[in-house]
């Protein structure tokens, strides 16, 4: 893991739909693209391409206007903060850690404090990037960060009027074990959480190697 800091600002590049001529995407051609549907939050370009055997054919490509970050928060306790909210998409309710939308123009970590707090009411001295992701990238461009954040202090939550939440913390064996068992279903957390899982896994047999005695040659 690095440390998070304000460089390497996240970018999404996309094509925009006022392209001419053939453009060159890896093995496909893609010979037109026209705006489908649009919101604040999101674009679907409709393609016309040429596929990889030559052929014809059509991509349709879901253009997220914001990127998407996720928080493992983790306090003193060693417990990780869920948020807890009715997915309108699935029609079913889902425990998450935070997560929300970047703008191109804000820094991503700048943007995951401000959905933290604005979530929940909770701030965190300590950042640490933990990975970078493309989600369903087969039919959307949508990529984002994930970052671990400790050392916390507390204050008053501001969701958005969309945003009916509950909180909870749990001990993170316990959250561990409910992206295993299927209570987080949500893949920005599962990431998240089973990426700190690994990542102390890690130290842990890192620090078992160095603390055991040199083998006789």
């Amino acid at each position: 893991m690095q440390a998070a800091g304000r460089t390497g600002r996240y970018h999404l590049p996309v094509s925009k739909p006022a392209e001419e001529g053939p453009v060159s995407v890896g093995p496909w051609i893609r010979r037109s693209r026209r705006e489908a549907y649009e919101n604040p939050w999101l674009t679907v370009f409709h393609d016309e391409v040429t596929r990889p055997d030559g052929q014809p054919g059509i991509y349709g490509v879901v253009h997220f206007h914001n990127a998407a970050a996720g928080i493992v928060v983790l306090d003193e306790r060693d417990r990780v903060l869920l948020v807890g909210q009715h997915r309108y998409t699935l029609d079913a309710y889902s425990w998450e850690i935070p997560e929300g939308g970047v703008a191109p123009d804000e820094d991503p970590l700048e943007g995951a404090r401000r959905e933290l707090r604005e979530e929940t009411g909770v701030e965190a001295e300590e950042w640490i990037e933990l990975a970078r992701y493309d989600l369903s990238n087969s039919v959307t461009d949508e990529r984002g960060m994930l970052y671990l954040a400790t050392r916390l202090t507390h204050g008053t939550a501001d969701p958005d009027p969309t945003e009916d939440l509950a909180i909870r913390w749990v001990p993170f064996a316990e959250a561990l074990a409910m992206t295993i068992d299927g209570r987080i279903t949500d893949a920005i957390s599962i990431v998240g959480i089973q990426r700190v899982a690994l990542t102390r896994l890690a130290a842990a047999a890192v620090a078992k190697v160095s603390s055991s005695p040199e083998e006789a040659t």
